[in-house]
């Protein structure tokens, strides 16, 4: 069985979506031993938008069913999109109710260490799409899934509102299209709007797609 980790590493001075909140490490006293204060945001690295990140009363994290992130999923090779990606993108994939689907864009082709503000995103239309089929999970290799500045709040909104998990800033450079089994847990943490997740990718055989 090979595991492919597709989270992106948490470290100070990593980069953030603009305005986020910085992480910061700090050693906390103690003489016999190691422990150290990590300061992040919900929405920091590789991590999953709840409901409650665009709805005041919407599900939190620690609310959504575990079997939503963990399960068969299908990566698809979208390097070719230049700016968004579009309705015809995703039915020329042909996906099915209640996959898992994860992107991959030229966005795996850059650093993923930088921010970069033309990231290829998920156009409202599309995303209309995804939830009227309705799929369980998408994520993408963007920093947001939707565009930066855009009023367009559709990538989040209508998937949020299906109770569509998202995971955003997934690690997908070495990743091919394809069948795989998915886990990407959040942390329990009550009553917030999102969490870092740890994304891993099972491929090989005993694994059951």
């Amino acid at each position: 069985m090979k595991i492919i980790d597709i989270s992106v590493p948490l470290y100070p001075g990593m980069a953030t979506y603009p305005g986020d909140p910085t992480v910061e490490f700090r050693p906390w006293p103690g003489k016999d031993w190691a422990l150290t204060e990590i300061t992040l945001g919900t929405h920091t690295g590789t991590h999953a938008d709840a409901p409650r990140h665009v709805f005041k009363n919407g599900a939190r994290i620690d609310e959504l069913p575990l079997e939503k992130f963990v399960g068969p999923c299908r990566v698809l090779d979208m390097t070719h999109v230049k700016h968004a990606i579009e309705l015809r993108d995703l039915q020329a994939a042909r996906i099915k109710k209640g996959e898992r689907i994860l992107v991959k864009t030229r966005n795996s082709l850059r650093s993923p260490e930088v921010f970069r503000p033309d990231y290829v995103y998920l156009s409202g239309d599309a995303t209309q799409y995804l939830a009227k089929l309705p799929i369980t999970l998408f994520g993408i290799d963007a920093f947001s899934v939707k565009q930066r500045g855009s009023g367009d709040r559709r990538p989040h909104t209508v998937l949020l509102k299906k109770k569509i998990v998202i995971l955003e800033r997934l690690a997908l450079q070495s990743v091919k299209a394809g069948a795989y089994f998915l886990a990407a847990l959040p942390l329990r943490l009550r009553g917030l709007d999102g969490s870092p997740v740890r994304a891993i990718l099972l491929q090989g055989k005993g694994v059951s797609i």
